[in-house]
């Protein structure tokens, strides 16, 4: 049994590190895996009790995982936007705008706002697997609209460029994202482009953003649910969160080299082919 929780701790580990940061709903994949598939919780039930609380917290722990990746690829980036370290550059050489933390504030506000408000409706409502399915769909609608109409000369060439308007256009298309399935990445970057960014500063906006606004989620998350972490599941956990770890910081990189070139299309195909693919094996 110990061996087989550890499996699945390793398999969903990968699953939310490969999908957390690119634009294919890491949250469907493991609704679709694990209630689908894996039924962790079940597991859990029979070895430490309190499965589905479990399985919950465990899933938060992994997400941390995924995030301390972007913080690590992105460190620099977070040192300056804290004060806490400033970038030299030669004379001359000094950009006319930069990326500010208000930048990032003011685009967290829209979903911050509906995520407190609606809350307690979405998890009753939109965490079930066919609501999924529909919202991979309709993200991949929207990705393919930003593709088509995205600038072959974008406003903002990299994220220093972003303006404030941008940053709050983009924080209501984040809002897409508490639709379990849409993507926060495949709302903030299709909102990114179609407001002027390229795909690569909509890509950098969107996982600095994320930072915050998940870390807070989680840790606010853990606190309502310290007591599941027994001696008995604190193994389960690690492994989980080392495999998010690792892999989301292969994910991420990966994605940032390939985005100006790829752009959104070919993962909106592949959200197209999975709902269909799941429907017809589930349903």
């Amino acid at each position: 049994m110990e061996f087989i929780l550890y499996l699945k701790a390793l398999l969903l580990g990968i699953v939310e590190g490969l999908t957390e940061f690119i634009p294919v709903s890491s949250t469907g994949h493991m609704i679709i895996v694990d209630d689908v598939w894996l039924k962790s919780p079940e597991a859990l039930e029979q070895y430490v009790g309190n499965g589905q609380f479990v399985a919950n917290t465990f899933k938060v722990v992994i997400q941390l995982g995924s995030i301390l990746a972007t913080v690590v690829i992105f460190k620099d980036r977070f040192l300056d936007l804290l004060g806490l370290r400033r970038k030299s550059f030669k004379l001359g050489e000094v950009p006319k705008n930069r990326l500010k933390l208000t930048h990032i504030i003011v685009g967290l506000i829209p979903a911050g706002i509906l995520g407190v408000l609606f809350e307690d409706i979405i998890d009753e409502k939109l965490f079930f697997a066919q609501y999924v399915l529909l919202a991979l769909v309709a993200g991949a609608i929207l990705m393919i609209f930003a593709d088509k109409y995205s600038s072959k000369r974008p406003k903002a060439a990299t994220v220093d460029d972003i303006t404030y308007k941008q940053a709050i256009y983009i924080g209501l298309f984040q809002c897409l994202s508490l639709w379990p399935g849409f993507s926060r990445s495949g709302a903030t970057i299709s909102g990114g482009v179609i407001m002027g960014l390229s795909h690569r500063a909509a890509a950098d906006f969107t996982f600095i953003m994320a930072v915050p606004i998940m870390a807070g989620a989680s840790f606010l998350s853990l606190l309502k649910n310290w007591q599941y972490f027994t001696i008995d599941v604190i193994p389960f956990f690690i492994v989980g969160f080392i495999s998010a770890f690792v892999f989301a910081l292969i994910s991420i990189r990966f994605f940032l080299k390939l985005v100006n070139k790829v752009k959104l299309v070919p993962f909106a195909v592949y959200r197209i082919l999975l709902a269909i693919l799941v429907y017809i094996i589930y349903f």
